[in-house]
């Protein structure tokens, strides 16, 4: 492994203990695997070796490639993976969160289907904002949008940036807005073509949803904030028979103002992970549809230092990051 990301979702896992993550005495029920384990999903590397029924023409030995590191159960009985949607098979989990290794790791023995060789010349680096790229790229799938649809992304760390990516790769003009407390990081929203930025800190979040809509309110919104305050502003900031897109993941339960989003016949859709998103998303940053990406890397961090200039930065300086690499 060459690259490896620090998601938020790692993040969850150093901070708290998460559903669907082993224990000391509770294996995964995919690996068989507990703790101690080998983090990392947003993963980048060489491919060093191959097994002797993979095709060396498809995984050629020295290619750079990807990891998609979704786990599912593979069996003929579920109706999720044999549709081809793995993400939503009710056993799922992620190589370095279930087990089987991860990004942190120096190699790594993963099966086929789960590796997308890149094409030559393509950053290991940027490869290794793939995974993050797929979550947005599901999200923005599943919202059904279209160009004249008015956008509010609330939460303007990495999948919120990258779903901005996402939506500006097919639309350069349609008004997209985030919310986004962090100075930084809504500079860097306005960087990749954002329309506008709010600080919900300082203004009024509804009351701005208002003003830059004329009054109607934004046709979708996608929450990657996974917080209380931000979910409350979606529903409210939304217009009638708008759509409310939930991305982050969040550390409990939230509240859901049910009556309020029933007056206004909102569709609410979750979009989980990814499934398919790879191939194409490979393509389009290879063909400069969606470029910038290394922009986003805040900080390239050695291994050994990951805890301190790694978690803790983004627990300490999270105002001041987007993407923070590990390399070994």
């Amino acid at each position: 492994m060459t690259l490896n990301g620090i998601c938020g979702s790692d993040l969850h896992m150093y901070l708290h203990v998460l559903s669907g993550v082993p224990t000391l005495t509770e294996p995964d029920k995919l690996t068989g695997e507990t703790l101690p384990i080998t983090m990392g999903h947003e993963m980048s590397g060489t491919i060093v070796d191959i097994g002797g029924d993979v095709d060396p023409q498809l995984f050629p030995i020295g290619s750079g490639a990807v990891v998609e590191p979704v786990l599912s159960c593979m069996k003929a009985t579920c109706n999720m993976c044999v549709s081809g949607t793995r993400n939503l098979c009710p056993d799922v989990n992620f190589i370095g969160v279930g087990g089987r290794g991860g990004g942190l790791a120096e190699y790594i023995v993963v099966d086929a289907y789960h590796v997308h060789p890149l094409p030559h010349g393509f950053p290991l680096d940027v490869a290794a904002l793939l995974e993050p790229l797929a979550v947005a790229s599901r999200a923005v799938r599943r919202s059904g949008f279209k160009s004249s649809d008015t956008i509010l992304i609330s939460g303007g760390g990495p999948i919120g940036i990258l779903i901005l990516k996402v939506l500006r790769s097919t639309e350069p003009d349609t008004i997209i807005v985030i919310s986004e407390p962090s100075e930084t990081r809504r500079r860097t929203a306005l960087e990749h073509g954002c329309t506008s930025v709010i600080d919900p800190s300082r203004v009024d979040a509804v009351l701005a949803s208002q003003e830059l809509t004329q009054g109607i309110g934004y046709d979708i919104a996608f929450d990657a904030a996974g917080a209380q305050a931000a979910l409350d502003a979606n529903i409210s900031s939304l217009r009638t028979g708008g759509k409310l897109i939930l991305v982050a993941l969040w550390p409990g339960p939230p509240r859901l103002n049910v009556n309020l989003c029933l007056t206004k016949e909102l569709t609410i859709i979750h979009s989980n992970a990814y499934s398919g998103e790879h191939p194409g998303l490979i393509k389009s940053v290879a063909d400069g549809r969606i470029s910038g990406l290394d922009k986003l890397i805040t900080a390239r961090v050695a291994l050994e230092d990951v805890v301190d200039k790694g978690m803790q930065a983004l627990v300490r300086e999270k105002d001041s990051h987007v993407k923070i690499l590990i390399h070994p």
